[in-house]
């Protein structure tokens, strides 16, 4: 890929999207960044495409030009209204289709443990988009990403601004890999402007696995304590509210499997097959 080339970032308005783009930037590339609406706060270093993976009409436009094309969404997100069947499968579906119509080479950000029967769906929907990219041609590199740190700290940041204690879903004791986002970013940026790079699936985790209340604790200085919503709540908020208020119920079950499922990550091979990749410990935010 030549300098100047276009790369377009596909949820680049979000928490990765923004670090990534920089990161772009700095490496002589060229920078649009799509969502489904311009973001309050501009993206700096690119230009900004209205499109929704959701429908395949409007995505032509926005990739038009595009050399490489990052899928950085994920439909997780309990405000937007979406779900990971609707953008991280069948939007991924459209987005792949369109960007190999239009010539251009595909980075897709997904998860580590991504499978068909992972008990968390984003898992399971990341895993479809993977075997669509895997059964075309080899235009194609995967960065599989450990939890984000700074959305989790966000989360029990967010929960703590009334008592000063975060709330931990579950008993917050099972270890989970955190991964900063600049160093997915870094991985992701590398993957967009190296060619050498098509065909590969890299994992991208941090250097320490911390439970849940580690994490809090961090986040709170160390003290007080966090609260807890038991497990048994949590099961019965994905079942009641799933009717009615399906995220919320989507992000009780992922909870209750992140308490739970072996989230671990060695990042040693990773680290011995690609010498850039970043190893950011997570500290207080």
């Amino acid at each position: 890929m030549s300098a100047g080339e276009l790369v377009v970032v596909v949820g680049g308005t979000g928490r990765l999207g923004r670090q990534v783009v920089p990161l772009l930037g700095s490496a002589g590339r060229s920078v649009r960044v799509v969502a489904r609406s311009a973001p309050a706060t501009p993206v700096p270093g690119a230009e900004f495409v209205a499109a929704d993976v959701r429908r395949p009409d409007t995505l032509p436009t926005a990739l038009a030009g595009a050399a490489v094309v990052v899928s950085a969404m994920h439909g997780m997100d309990p405000t937007s209204g979406q779900s990971p069947q609707s953008v991280d499968a069948e939007g991924n579906a459209n987005l792949i289709r369109a960007a190999r119509t239009a010539h251009a080479r595909i980075v897709l950000v997904s998860t580590i443990g991504a499978s068909p029967h992972h008990p968390i769906e984003l898992h399971r929907m990341k895993a479809v988009a993977e075997q669509l990219l895997r059964s075309g041609p080899e235009d194609w590199t995967i960065v599989r990403a450990s939890a984000y740190a700074e959305t989790w700290a966000a989360v029990l940041a967010q929960t703590a601004e009334r008592s000063g204690r975060p709330t931990v879903f579950g008993r917050g004791e099972n270890p989970i890999n955190f991964v900063t986002v600049a160093d997915v970013a870094s991985a992701v940026a590398h993957a967009a402007t190296d060619p050498a790079l098509r065909g590969h699936t890299i994992e991208v985790g941090g250097p320490e696995n911390l439970t849940l209340n580690q994490l809090a604790s961090r986040v709170v200085g160390g003290a007080p304590a966090p609260r807890h919503i038991p497990r048994g709540a949590l099961r019965l908020m994905s079942l009641v509210a799933m009717p009615i208020r399906p995220t919320q119920a989507r992000l009780a079950r992922a909870a209750l499997a992140m308490d739970q499922i072996d989230m671990t990550f060695d990042p040693s091979p990773s680290h011995a097959a690609y010498t850039w990749l970043g190893e950011t410990k997570v500290t207080e935010p």
